[in-house]
C-alpha cells in the first residue's frame, strides 16, 4: 500500500475532524453591565457561563477556572442579540428601477442574500424574520446554508414567498405588459381561497417557517394603493387555517385601516407596517393580542434617498401619505399597550443599518427599555422562539452583543455595535 501524500493525509484528517461529534465547550463572558429585557433592568458586572452554545448561568462577576476561555467584555454594556422581524435578505436593495428584480438571476440573489446576512449579523441582529423575497424559497435556502455553516448570518425564520393577488403588492410591477415574469417570482400568487390553500400548503412543503400575506397595496409597488384591501377575507382565512394546522402562524402586510382589521379578524398573528391604522384597529389588535410590526424609520429614508435618486413619483407620494400617519398610529399603539415588535423592512434601506429605528421608537413614545424589549423578548415571543432567543437567562442561545456606552441613556449606541457573539462563538 502506498503512503498517503501530505495533502491527502491532511484532507483525511480534516474529514475525520468534521465527522467527529463536537465537544462541549465552556466559555465565560464578562459583562461590564448586562441589559436584562426579561426583568427590565440593567445589572452591574455579570459573568455569563456558556456551555455548548447556550447560556447555563448568569452570576455576579467573579473568578473563573484556571485556563478557562474568557471573552472579556468588562468595558462594555452587553445585551441579548437583537431581533429584526421584517427584513428582505435575498433581494436586491430597493432602487429607482421598479423592474430591478427581473435583471438578476436566482443565483445572484443567493450571493446577495449571503452578503446581506453578514451585514445584518455584524450590526448585532442575531435573529431575523425574513418577511418575503421575489425569488421563491431563496430565504429557505439561505437559512439552511447558515445553519450548515456554509455562510455567516443570523438565525432566520422564513416565509418563502409573498402570498398576493395577481398584480398586487407582492408582485414585481411597473414593467412592459409583454414581459414574462419567471415562475419562481409568482409562487405565492393566488386567485381565490382554494388556490390560497394550495399555495400555502406548497410553501410549507418547501420548508417555510411561517406565512406572509399581502393584504393591501404597497408603497413601493407600482399600480397598487396602500389603503386598498387586496386579498379577500376568505383568502386570508384560508391561509391562517393552513398555517394553524401546521402549528405555524401568519403575518400580514397591511397599510390601510380596513385591510388591517380584515387581516386581524381573519386570525393573523401580526400586522406589518400598519401605516393607516385607526383607533378601532388599535383596539382590535389590543383585544386579540395581535402584534404590530411598524417600520417607522423607513419613511425618512425613502423621502430623502428616494427623492435624491429619482424613485418613481407615485412611490414618493404614497410614502408621504403614510409616513406621519404611521408614526401617529405607533404613538397611540404604545399608549394603548399593544404588543409592538421590532421590524424595519431592511432592504428598503441598506442592510446593516437596522438599529437606526431605535431612536424613532423612543421619539414616538417608547422608553429605551421598551424599544430594547421590542427587539428582544417581544419579537422572540412573536416568533415563538422565546425559549431560544431574545434573552440571556439560562437555556437561551448565547447570542449577545457588546456596545460602548449606556443604551438606556442614549439609544443610538445600538447603531454602533462593537462585538457580536452567536451561539457562544465570537463573530465580531
Amino acid at each position: 500500500m502506498s503512503r498517503l501524500t501530505p495533502v491527502i493525509a491532511a484532507l483525511c484528517a480534516s474529514a475525520l475532524l468534521c465527522a467527529a461529534p463536537a465537544r462541549a465547550e465552556t466559555v465565560w463572558v464578562r459583562a461590564g453591565h448586562l441589559v436584562d429585557p426579561e426583568a427590565g433592568k440593567v445589572w452591574p458586572a455579570r459573568l455569563i457561563r456558556v456551555d455548548d452554545g447556550r447560556v447555563t448561568a448568569v452570576t455576579p462577576d467573579g473568578p473563573v477556572p484556571a485556563g478557562a476561555r474568557v471573552i472579556d467584555w468588562s468595558a462594555y454594556t452587553v445585551l441579548p442579540g437583537l431581533i429584526d422581524m421584517h427584513v428582505h435578505l435575498p433581494d436586491l436593495d430597493q432602487s429607482e428601477n421598479v423592474a430591478e428584480p427581473l435583471l438578476h438571476s436566482a443565483m445572484e440573489s443567493a450571493f446577495v442574500g449571503a452578503r446581506h446576512a453578514r451585514a445584518t449579523l455584524m450590526a448585532g441582529f442575531t435573529t431575523v424574520h425574513n418577511c418575503g423575497n421575489f425569488r421563491a424559497y431563496a430565504d429557505v435556502e439561505l437559512r439552511n446554508a447558515i445553519n450548515r455553516g456554509d455562510v455567516i448570518g443570523p438565525r432566520i425564520s422564513t416565509v418563502g414567498a409573498y402570498v398576493t393577488i395577481p398584480g398586487g403588492g407582492g408582485e414585481v410591477t411597473g414593467f412592459a405588459p409583454d414581459v414574462t415574469v419567471p415562475a419562481d417570482m409568482r409562487a405565492g400568487v393566488v386567485v381565490d381561497a382554494a388556490d390560497t390553500t394550495r399555495k400555502v400548503n406548497a410553501l410549507f412543503q418547501h420548508g417555510v417557517d411561517s406565512i406572509k400575506l399581502i393584504a393591501t397595496g404597497a408603497v413601493l409597488a407600482q399600480g397598487t394603493e396602500p389603503g386598498q384591501q387586496e386579498l379577500s377575507d376568505a383568502e386570508m382565512r384560508a391561509a391562517v387555517e393552513v398555517a394553524r394546522g401546521r402549528g405555524s402562524w401568519v403575518t400580514a402586510h397591511a397599510h390601510g385601516a380596513s385591510g388591517i382589521k380584515a387581516a386581524i379578524n381573519a386570525g393573523v398573528k401580526a400586522i406589518e407596517h400598519a401605516s393607516l391604522i385607526d383607533d378601532e384597529g388599535i383596539a382590535l389588535a389590543k383585544a386579540k393580542g395581535v402584534w404590530l410590526d411598524m417600520d417607522i424609520y423607513d419613511g425618512d429614508f425613502i423621502a430623502e434617498y428616494g427623492r435624491a435618486h429619482r424613485w418613481p413619483a407615485d412611490m414618493l407620494r404614497k410614502n408621504d401619505d403614510t409616513t406621519e400617519a404611521q408614526r401617529i398610529g405607533f404613538r397611540k399603539a404604545v399608549k394603548a399597550g399593544v404588543k409592538l415588535s421590532f421590524g424595519t423592512d431592511a432592504g428598503v434601506y441598506p442592510h446593516g443599518l437596522n438599529a437606526r429605528q431605535f431612536k424613532y421608537m423612543v421619539r414616538y413614545g417608547m422608553t429605551p427599555m421598551q424599544a430594547i424589549q421590542a427587539a428582544t423578548t417581544v419579537s422572540a415571543d412573536l416568533l415563538g422562539w422565546s425559549k431560544d432567543v431574545g434573552a440571556l437567562s439560562p437555556g437561551h442561545y448565547a447570542d449577545m452583543i457588546a456596545v460602548s456606552g449606556d443604551p438606556l441613556a442614549d439609544i443610538t449606541v445600538l447603531e454602533r455595535v462593537d462585538h457580536v457573539v452567536k451561539g457562544g462563538v465570537e463573530v465580531k
